[in-house]
């Protein structure tokens, strides 16, 4: 019979059904090994905590100490108007000072027969006032039994680190303390899945030693060496899968793809009316190095908004159609695709005529091809690409449809990554003949550390200089419940841009036309407090109606949202971009790519509803031209509160890079990880992405070198172990994902 390994036990037969039940429905803990793994949030040290004289207010405490006495007094209340309520006070005392600890109504009959005169117990609970005295209302207690047990328990623990846990109502920190010393011996059996070389190398204890030490720590010194060995851990074991995809896409073959010398490629710059900044030539060179190579690119492109990534992209797409090939672009939206195809056409100019009069002599076609095309237009396209006569493609993922061909696909660019499934990615690169090349843009800042992470399969390039004739953006945030005359003031700002001869964005977190629903209704009004969080987001429909009829009255007004007809959406744009109106009332849908370079204000209704980098990335579509640029942020919420910080964050630097850091801080790195997307067990525990930089720097080294002497891990089974308990299958999509 074979024998369940002792970190694959199930916790139900170690601890009991009921105890495993609540761990793995409110913590996802279902074994021995991931109740191991399951680390104190901090340590409180008993002897500073017992001082009753000196406890903080309003903080959490656990203290140790003696009942002086407990009387249970009755009194009259409105729920117990006849003199039948119960409030049992109990005064503890450690030698230092008193406390007293009051217990009430049906709460009161376990401590009245438990907290006796004498009874040593741990208490904790949240320190008030009351009477000018210092209380703990129902506190959570853990008697200390027996005499001379008692004394050395108390003893032990008055000078020991108490691990307090991540903890949930239904389970308070000292049961999870409980739980883990029964299966702490366990830990011994752990297989250590870094290899010796490299942990006495960097002076790193083993893995059953940094287990027990993070649970049952003698000395700080102790949390220090578990914490920087588990760190360790983390990064490594994620730094080899991703190291093992990259080595695997090494071993894929491509067709090297190079410019010619006097192609499509010169002609295209010798036309450009600009020199390419050093940043750009940098990236440039990076991606023509990949490309020359028989083994497909993998290449993050990462730029500050308006940085010209789209430029640095299409000079690459002419590259592969210099050497034959064809050359496709992904947008995430309709309107995206059709900018994009838009700006192409027009900074390629006769080049981007091939086969027609008048086309240059290097001259290709450059398609668009959409779901909601036409069927004439769309069978066109599709010969285009099934004949080659296409050399740049733009599109939405209807490229990804079976019925689309491709007769030489060389390269993919994919614009926002974070919008697509590495599902879709991958069946558009299996159009090609040969895995084609692949080139991921993404105009979020990525610190680092979680580009090396979170797009560990890729390469990275940044592009941080923005083009010569890019104009400074203002950002200021409007209070409006606090002032509303700011607001006022908002509305005249766009008027005077206007007047200027110019145009402006408003964009709202929604569109306006999907409350019909009654019940939603009727939720929405149930709670009139906390109005700026509860009340709906404000919607397109009705704020361009109030604008038009209001503060913007006499401008011209239209709307831009999702679920507008795609024709529809494209002549609003085309109007916009022709100076024909005045003020776009729109969603997102603007957040990419759109470039209108005479619009240079935009006013971001309900701002605290949206993250910090797609704040950034809206602003990033004024400013575009020679004009300065204006952004303000509406806001309703108090200004002590974490959204308004987080809007004056954004309005106080133009850096993207600095505002994803402080994205990132306050949104914690599970999120970035996908923490909710692969179960508790396998997010990043001790492993803080912004402040161990150097960590996951040295073991993305590390694991590269593993990996490139044993692909297959066959001398690290201990490695092997860890990287399957990593990547269950929702893991591997999401970090294929990126």
């Amino acid at each position: 019979m074979d024998l369940v390994p002792a970190l694959q036990e199930p916790l139900k037969k170690v601890l009991g059904p009921a105890t495993a039940k609540v761990m793995a429905e409110h913590l996802g803990l279902h074994t021995v090994g991931d109740l191991l793994h399951h680390y104190p949030r901090r340590y409180e040290e008993r002897g500073q905590l017992t001082h009753l004289a000196d406890l903080p207010m309003d903080e959490h405490v656990t203290v140790v100490a003696q009942v002086a006495d407990a009387r249970l007094h009755t009194f009259a209340s409105s729920k117990a108007p006849r003199g039948k309520g119960q409030r049992l006070e109990v005064t503890i005392t450690d030698g230092s000072g008193r406390l007293q600890l009051v217990f009430f109504g049906n709460g009161v009959h376990k401590p009245h027969k438990e907290l006796l005169p004498g009874t040593r117990a741990m208490f904790a609970g949240k320190v008030s006032v009351f009477n000018r005295r210092l209380q703990l209302a129902h506190p959570a207690y853990e008697l200390l039994r027996g005499d001379t047990e008692g004394e050395e328990t108390v003893e032990s623990w008055a000078g020991a680190l108490i691990p307090l846990y991540p903890a949930t109502a239904k389970l308070e920190s000292w049961k999870l303390a409980k739980a883990i010393q029964t299966v702490l011996p366990s830990a011994q059996e752990a297989v250590d899945p870094l290899p010796d070389s490299l942990r006495e190398g960097r002076g790193l204890v083993s893995l059953p030693e940094a287990l027990i030490k993070i649970h049952l720590p003698h000395t700080k010194a102790d949390i220090e060496d578990a914490r920087a060995r588990l760190k360790w851990d983390e990064a490594f074991v994620l730094q080899v899968a991703l190291a093992r995809r990259r080595h695997a896409e090494t071993q894929l073959p491509a067709v090297p793809r190079k410019p010619g010398r006097d192609g499509l490629l010169t002609a295209f710059d010798d036309r450009l009316p600009f020199t390419l900044t050093d940043g750009q030539q940098k990236v440039s060179r990076e991606i023509f190095d990949d490309l020359a190579t028989d083994h497909p690119m993998h290449r993050l492109l990462q730029g500050e908004v308006g940085s010209g990534k789209t430029l640095v992209a299409l000079r690459a797409m002419l590259a592969v159609v210099d050497s034959g090939g064809q050359a496709v672009m992904l947008a995430p939206t309709e309107v995206l695709a059709q900018q994009h195809h838009r700006s192409v056409v027009e900074m390629m100019g006769e080049l981007a005529e091939g086969g027609m009069l008048g086309g240059a002599e290097h001259a290709t076609k450059v398609v668009l091809l959409t779901g909601s095309m036409g069927a004439a237009a769309r069978r066109h396209a599709l010969l285009d690409l099934a004949t080659g006569e296409a050399g740049i493609v733009i599109g939405t993922h209807a490229l990804i449809e079976d019925k689309v061909q491709f007769h030489d696909l060389g390269l993919v660019v994919v614009d926002e990554q974070h919008r697509f499934g590495v599902e879709q990615r991958d069946a558009l690169r299996g159009k090609g003949k040969q895995p084609p090349h692949l080139l991921v843009m993404t105009a979020t800042p990525i610190p680092r550390t979680v580009a090396m992470t979170v797009f560990g399969d890729l390469e990275t390039s940044v592009l941080d200089q923005l083009p010569a004739g890019r104009s400074p953006i203002a950002s200021h945030v409007v209070p409006a419940a606090d002032k509303p005359h700011f607001l006022a003031r908002a509305w005249e700002r766009v008027r005077e841009e206007v007047s200027g001869g110019h145009q402006a964005y408003v964009v709202c977190p929604r569109i306006g036309d999907e409350d019909d629903d009654p019940k939603k209704k009727a939720a929405q009004r149930a709670s009139p407090e906390d109005d700026a969080e509860k009340r709906p987001p404000l919607a397109v429909l009705d704020v361009a109606g109030q604008l038009a009829e209001g503060p913007l009255q006499g401008l011209k007004v239209e709307v831009l949202h999702g679920r507008m007809q795609p024709d529809d959406k494209d002549a609003v744009m085309r109007r916009f971009a022709a100076g024909e109106t005045d003020v776009l009332v729109a969603t997102t849908v603007i957040e990419v790519g759109v470039n209108v370079p005479n619009a240079t204000a935009m006013v971001i209704m309900d701002a605290d509803r949206f993250g910090v980098s797609q704040l950034h990335q809206l602003r990033g579509r004024v400013g575009r031209g020679s004009a300065p640029g204006l952004c303000l942020l509406v806001s309703e919420m108090p200004e002590a509160s974490a959204a308004r910080q987080r809007l004056n964050a954004v309005a106080s630097t133009r850096d993207g890079f600095e505002l994803s850091r402080i994205d990132l801080e306050q949104r914690r790195e599970g999120d970035v990880l996908g923490q909710a997307q692969s179960g508790a067990r396998t997010s990043l525990r001790v492993l803080a992405v912004i402040e161990d930089e150097e960590i996951i720097a040295e073991a993305r080294q590390e694991a590269a070198a593993v990996v490139a002497a044993d692909p297959e891990l066959t001398g690290l089974p201990g490695l092997r172990t860890a990287l399957e308990a990593l990547l269950d299958e929702e893991r591997e999509q999401y970090l294929e994902k990126g």
